[in-house]
């Protein structure tokens, strides 16, 4: 390849798209290609979608537009669509003015060589999974080539310094209604141990200190190897023992009783398991539940939640809720509102309900609930949390606490100084709560006590413990 071919990568969505756009442009790097942050000077764009939601469908298909302009002034640059919209839409993607390739989430390994075939043919390119959710489908084994290969190239993809994503993983077999994960990713495949454990040696190896297990659930990780099964206690445990990695985190799991508590007696094992759980709940009403085909009732949930507290008492817990799904009530959105409260989640991710063709909820319900409810209703349970990050995060006032550097703030009016050696700079503690403070560039990707002086429900503010 010509070394003066650049790349533009833009990611949407969650943190497995983030660490698809990691290996594609490590890929992509070894190929011989340099990268650009202009969209203006690339010679090929990627853009890596979500389909979880419609607004982020929408959100690519305006950037789309936006290329189909620039492409008349630049008619040799190359678009390319990844990820769970590629593997959603097809052919019909393919069809758009701007875009050349369209690649799915199982196909990635392709991508290289798909994007010399459009730039050196001006051809179109198309590669999805045909079935996607049969299990003997041989993409799975390109994936775990092309993971090994380029899994534990940390320099270059925009994350945090010191820190990696690593899949442990892939698909989904849930099929919550709402959901369009296991129709664009697949069924559930887990990778072998001792492969995860080599690209996390390798990361350690290249100063990662931070490693985040992903899975779509991650806690249903089982591989069996033999007469013998590995759950992810197990994992969570050979991972720990990596020398150099002080601390790993795994998300997002479901709640479920199997192998709940080895989790949780994993965290408390180990020093290096950082006690934060991400454990959805979508809604606390048992009616939308079993509409959601969630399987479990809003009392067995936060009875997890209570074991999880007992178990790990200073443990971090994370939620994520759907307001407005079809035939949810005044009543409904109450549960919710009440577990929300009883759940005391350090953080919470609410969403309004958006039908997804092809699922089950879009086949069998009507989109019911007026859209200027469901912003009602999104925006008193945000009210709501709030409240309760806001007490939560008082708790750290004067205490001291230990921090991963990520680096440079993006909001450098807060905690402003004038000594441009120590700008303002973030990080997060263990319990994934967000700090501010300021201190040296330098310290990007190491640990620091930083102690609190301010809070609000979002983040804490504070100074350099040794400064």
């Amino acid at each position: 390849m010509n070394n003066a071919r650049t790349v533009h990568i833009r990611n949407f969505g969650c943190q497995m798209n983030k660490l698809d756009t990691a290996l594609v442009s490590a890929a992509l790097r070894r190929a011989g290609f340099s990268f650009t942050d202009s969209i203006k000077d690339a010679d090929v764009v990627v853009i890596n979608t979500c389909s979880v939601r419609e607004h982020a469908e929408a959100r690519v298909l305006s950037h789309l537009g936006h290329l189909k302009h620039l492409k008349k002034h630049r008619p040799g640059m190359v678009v390319a669509v990844i990820g769970c919209m590629a593997q959603r839409l097809g052919n019909a993607l393919l069809e758009h003015d701007a875009v050349n390739v369209v690649c799915g989430p199982g196909q990635v390994p392709q991508l290289v060589g798909l994007v010399e075939d459009a730039l050196s043919q001006n051809a179109k390119r198309l590669a999805v999974a045909e079935a996607i959710r049969d299990r003997a489908d041989t993409s799975s084994d390109a994936l775990e080539q092309f993971e090994s290969l380029y899994g534990h190239e940390n320099d270059g993809d925009g994350g945090p310094p010191g820190q990696a994503f690593v899949r442990v993983m892939r698909g989904c077999d849930n099929f919550c209604t709402y959901c369009i994960v296991p129709y664009v990713r697949g069924p559930e495949q887990c990778r072998p141990p001792q492969r995860i454990l080599s690209q996390v040696r390798k990361l350690a190896d290249e100063g990662v200190r931070q490693v985040t297990l992903l899975g779509q659930t991650v806690n249903a990780y089982r591989y069996r190897d033999g007469g013998k099964t590995s759950s992810l206690a197990d994992l969570l445990g050979m991972v720990a023992e990596v020398e150099g990695i002080e601390w790993v985190r795994f998300v997002t799991s479901y709640p479920s009783e199997e192998f709940f508590d080895d989790i949780l007696h994993a965290m408390t094992s180990s020093p290096k398991v950082c006690h934060y759980l991400h454990m959805p709940a979508q809604s606390g009403s048992d009616r939308i539940l079993r509409a959601m085909n969630r399987h479990y009732t809003a009392e067995q949930y936060l009875g997890l939640l209570a074991r999880a507290r007992r178990i790990v008492p200073d443990i971090a817990i994370a939620g994520d809720f759907i307001v407005g799904f079809p035939g949810e009530t005044d009543e409904d959105f109450q549960a919710t509102v009440d577990l929300v409260r009883r759940a005391r989640y350090r953080n919470c991710f609410i969403f309004r309900y958006s039908p997804r063709p092809g699922t089950t909820a879009d086949k069998r319900h009507q989109d019911s609930v007026p859209d200027e409810v469901k912003q009602r209703r999104n925006v008193e349970l945000l009210a709501v949390q709030e409240t309760i990050s806001g007490q939560l995060s008082g708790e750290f006032q004067g205490r001291t606490v230990t921090v991963l550097v990520e680096g440079l703030s993006k909001k450098a009016h807060v905690n402003p100084t004038d000594d441009r050696d120590r700008p303002q700079l973030v990080g997060r503690t263990a319990g994934d709560s967000i700090v501010v403070f300021n201190g040296a560039p330098s310290l990007a990707g190491r640990f620091v006590d930083v102690r609190i002086t301010a809070t609000s429900p979002l983040t804490l503010f504070g100074d350099l413990a040794d400064g």
